[in-house]
């Protein structure tokens, strides 16, 4: 009886095909003669169908698909649904049409730059400040809408939304529907200013509000919260910031440009006057030894005597002028010691 003959049976496993990194050997190899076709410029600019491609190097579609997208991941080549896939930088330029637009935008921004941005890019638009009263056969014969204004009613952009037409909401964050938006980031600018205000030792501050859906007010209060909990925040209107002044607001935070300078009109017609960064190359020590006299170069622009407080410790009157030949401010009063 031969003994070394080795049993029959499954005690050797089925030869199984190797891989690597779980990749099939046929598939690195389809990937690489590929890969080998566009750069030695076999295959350019758009290349063939999947299936002509697949019968072309004897493998399935299937396959084929997966090695394009691999290459298309590495960035030679460019693959999109309905216009096929091109060797990187052969795809022809799309073409693109410049529809006519509609802006919506308040009465009082329609000559705004953005507004005369608009019209210089569609001079075939037309802005309306009032868009309860539009039909829609009037709206058919725009291709995007772009919306400027701060309390178009939601129902108007539901209609639009159903209706197809692209919409692109300038600085006011959508609430209900999803559409394109572009915007500067109040909500981090008003949180990053209010922390700053605060930390500068401003107990109360007026949040000046324009802009329903600005976030501003509630971007002010996270930060009082957490850097400050005894500040106290005045939210109001534009045309009510003097009253918050004269209540004890310090620092007033506007929540856009135009209301920044309404509001400053205000407060200078009623003889406020809003603090100026002043600049200087002076240390702390050397500032906190000022006296009487003694003359700083400035560059703010404006006339009247200013108040120079620093770090709370101690504070200086100025009146601007010019020493010998520069704009400066010279030291009136101090008081508080170094």
């Amino acid at each position: 009886m031969d003994t070394d003959r080795q049993p029959t049976g499954a005690e050797f496993p089925p030869r199984t095909r190797r891989k690597v990194d779980g990749l099939s050997y046929k598939f690195q190899r389809l990937r690489e003669r590929l890969r080998g076709a566009v750069t030695s410029g076999e295959l350019t600019g758009k290349l063939p169908g999947e299936r002509t491609l697949a019968r072309r190097f004897h493998v399935n579609a299937k396959t084929l698909s997966k090695a394009l997208t691999d290459l298309a991941a590495e960035g030679l080549l460019d693959r999109s649904i309905g216009r096929g896939t091109y060797v990187k930088g052969q795809a022809p330029t799309a073409q693109v049409r410049r529809g006519r637009w509609m802006m919506i935008a308040d009465p009082d921004r329609t000559d705004s730059r953005l507004a005369r941005l608009f019209r210089e890019a569609s001079p075939e638009g037309e802005i309306v400040t009032d868009v309860t009263s539009l039909r829609p056969s009037f709206l058919k014969q725009f291709d995007a809408v772009i919306d400027l204004g701060s309390a178009t009613p939601a129902s108007f952009i539901r209609d639009l939304v159903v209706r197809n037409v692209p919409v692109i909401a300038v600085n006011c964050e959508p609430d209900t529907y999803a559409v394109n938006t572009v915007s500067t980031d109040r909500i981090t600018g008003a949180n990053a200013l209010a922390r700053e205000l605060i930390i500068g030792g401003h107990n109360r501050i007026a949040v000046v509000r324009s802009l329903p859906r600005a976030g501003v007010p509630h971007a002010v209060e996270l930060a009082a919260q957490r850097y400050g909990v005894n500040t106290v925040l005045d939210v109001c209107d534009k045309n009510d910031v003097l009253t918050a002044v004269k209540a004890g607001a310090t620092a007033i935070i506007c929540d856009s440009t135009d209301v920044a300078r309404h509001v400053k009109a205000n407060l200078a017609a009623a003889n406020v006057h809003l603090a100026a960064t002043f600049r200087t190359s002076l240390k702390l020590n050397e500032l906190m030894n000022l006296e009487v006299g003694d003359c700083l170069t400035s560059d703010i622009p404006q006339s009247q005597p200013i108040d120079i407080e620093i770090q709370g410790r101690r504070t200086f009157t100025a009146r601007l002028g010019v020493f010998r030949g520069h704009k400066a401010a010279q030291i009136e009063t101090c008081e508080g010691g170094s």
